[in-house]
């Protein structure tokens, strides 16, 4: 990437200040690292989006190593140097906090979790374009990378039939928050106001139902694909393998089965009309994405920058402590489910 001379923390310019190597031989995920000590990455960032922008549609994730980022407000510096406008984060599928303005922690399931390779909020109608990961401390034991897979392998990977499926009919999610149950609808939409839900809900054409004093389904019909605004190319862009019963362990889904019955799942995905997806169909999804996922270990300090369509991510197990920090930008809404 071309741009202004990038400044050093308390210097002046510098000619040569990274390197820049492909880390997968179908070109996927750029590393750039600090050629130089003290390289401040916001700075360097500065007047490079289209640079930035065009990697991404190259390589489709681009990983800043040995840049100087070291508090939660240097990493929001080096992504508002990209896109200004972060998002925040409604329809929440995890629990979160918010540790600096529009930044916040990365998914807090279950350290012994793998956490299944997955599109950014390809749930909803509307997602993030890109998304950024700042490592602020790796697992202190072992574990602990974000796996990425290009979605270029994944979506020609897809069977026929599969594929001609859910094109004919999209994804049906159904989701049951409360205090029992996943997340309280609170948390999820951010308000204690059941008329902004309401409201969000006729906005983003998802059907609700409020169940006794705490509770809320909700019921969605929504992508199975996605078009890349930018390089034309149509992806799988959908949640089905990750909301979907299936991915739960068995003991878990047998068990909240007999207690809430198959409507009250926390959450479960469906074809678009409301057909059950067969557990292998999923099961070979997360499989796939498995197979030809990528790891790079962090380190901290590390920025990651996603391309949401492109790529998709996820989390390996992990021993010890960790804090990756993410943040969002560039929104774009699906008007053909709205």
């Amino acid at each position: 990437m071309s741009g202004p001379a990038p400044r050093r923390r308390g210097t002046g310019t510098v000619s040569s200040p990274v390197t820049r190597r492909v880390l997968v031989d179908e070109e996927f995920v750029l590393l750039v690292e600090a050629a130089v000590p003290d390289l401040d990455l916001a700075g360097w960032l500065a007047g490079r989006r289209e640079e930035l922008l065009s990697d991404l549609d190259r390589h489709g994730a681009v990983f800043f190593r040995g840049f100087e980022v070291r508090t939660p407000d240097d990493f929001s510096q080096a992504a508002r140097a990209v896109s200004p406008d972060l998002l925040g984060y409604l329809e929440r599928a995890a629990p979160r906090h918010e540790v600096a303005d529009r930044v916040f922690t990365s998914t807090e399931f279950n350290a012994e979790q793998w956490i299944p390779l997955h599109h950014e909020m390809s749930y909803s109608h509307n997602w993030p374009r890109y998304l950024y990961f700042w490592c602020a401390q790796p697992a202190t034991g072992s574990g602990g990378a974000t796996p990425l897979a290009s979605e270029r392998v994944i979506t020609p990977l897809i069977p026929a039939d599969v594929r001609e499926r859910f094109l004919r009919s999209g994804v049906c999610y159904v989701r049951n928050y409360g205090p029992h149950l996943d997340l309280p609808w609170q948390e999820a939409f951010q308000t204690t106001d059941r008329a902004e839900v309401e409201a969000y809900c006729a906005a983003s054409a998802t059907e609700f139902t409020w169940l006794g004093d705490d509770g809320l389904r909700t019921r969605a019909r929504r992508q199975a694909v996605a078009t890349h605004p930018r390089t034309g190319e149509t992806v799988w862009f959908n949640h089905a393998h990750l909301f979907h019963v299936s991915n739960m362990p068995a003991e878990v889904s047998a068990a909240l089965l007999r207690e809430y019955g198959p409507d009250g799942l926390p959450r479960n995905a469906y074809f678009g009309d409301g057909e059950p997806i067969p557990d292998e169909v999923v099961t070979e999804l997360r499989d796939r994405y498995r197979e030809h996922a990528v790891s790079v270990p962090w380190q901290r300090g590390d920025v990651l920058v996603v391309d949401n369509f492109l790529a998709t991510h996820g989390r390996e197990p992990f021993s010890g402590d960790r804090q990756i920090l993410v943040a969002m930008s560039d929104l774009y809404v699906n008007r053909s489910v709205l």
